[in-house]
């Protein structure tokens, strides 16, 4: 006669078969430790900033203001202002001024972020320090970007009065806040994000390229020292510098701060948006491909 033994009882799971630890329970902490290095890397940049206030300050308004100085101030005092005299020379000064304050954001964009990285990535090596912490390479990019930013934003508000008290004829500022304050972030931002794409294309003995084929087109034809409607009478020139990123700069200025004719502002928010896109992500790209090569 055969018995059937009885299945015998399950064991009781354990706790840590019972309640598996969900995938998602590191990421909290994850996220903050990279957020905590992210913010060092930044504190560190502007640290670095502060302490090169010396050399920060006249590598910023040198150019701005010897522009301003010599084509607002000196040429109406000696007769020779350009627009002419009177109404014509205010309107050039105010022209001048939003074409100024982009300018400098652009330019500082390129010598905070591009320049400095071309030396960290070919002379110095610092770049290797950098993508020790605890971050995705592409994180660190961002982190360039957004130092470049913020120091694009000092360099606005240090030239911008002197763009304004500066010229011998009066300056009449219109300010539309709304589109000022939407306008100086963005321009920040894709000045930036054009520095590390700059920054990551060139070596240290072809960075002079950068300045003499590049930098000096992008000032002449980026609407700085007229507006893109007076290009009208060019209509082929007038169509080119829309390629420019600068024209957008100088123009959306001019919608924020003078009642100069401008660029529909539809224009002036689309176009810095893709050469904000664009940049951003060649910049990434290229970052990357050179701290993995």
């Amino acid at each position: 006669m055969t018995t059937s033994t009885p299945p015998a009882a399950a064991s009781p799971a354990s706790p840590a078969a019972a309640a598996p630890t969900p995938l998602s329970a590191g990421v909290g902490p994850m996220r903050t430790s990279m957020a905590s290095a992210f913010g060092a890397l930044l504190l560190r940049d502007l640290a670095v900033l502060r302490k090169n206030l010396k050399e920060f300050i006249p590598r910023t308004i040198i150019q701005p203001l010897l522009l301003v100085f010599v084509f607002t101030y000196v040429f109406p005092k000696i007769g020779q202002g350009v627009g002419g005299g009177g109404a014509g020379a205010t309107a050039f000064s105010n022209v001048l001024v939003a074409g100024v304050v982009g300018t400098a954001i652009l330019f500082q964009g390129i010598q905070s972020v591009a320049l400095p990285l071309v030396q960290e990535f070919g002379i110095t090596r610092e770049i290797e320090d950098r993508v020790l912490a605890p971050l995705p390479v592409a994180v660190v990019a961002i982190e360039k970007i957004v130092a470049g930013a913020l120091q694009c934003l000092v360099a606005g508000l240090i030239v911008f009065p002197i763009a304004a008290i500066v010229p011998a004829t009066p300056v009449h500022l219109q300010i539309t806040w709304p589109v000022l304050l939407t306008l100086v972030p963005l321009g920040c931002v894709m000045a930036g994000s054009m520095g590390l794409m700059f920054g990551t294309m060139f070596e240290p003995r072809s960075v002079t390229m950068l300045f003499g084929v590049i930098i000096i087109p992008i000032t002449f034809l980026g609407c700085t020292y007229y507006s893109w409607q007076a290009l009208e009478p060019i209509r082929w020139l007038q169509v080119l510098t829309l390629a420019n990123p600068l024209v957008y700069l100088s123009e959306g200025f001019r919608a924020a701060l003078t009642g100069v004719p401008h660029l529909l502002l539809i224009a002036v928010y689309g176009g810095l948006v893709v050469f904000t896109a664009a940049f951003a992500v060649a910049g990434i790209r290229g970052f990357t491909r050179r701290v993995v090569a």
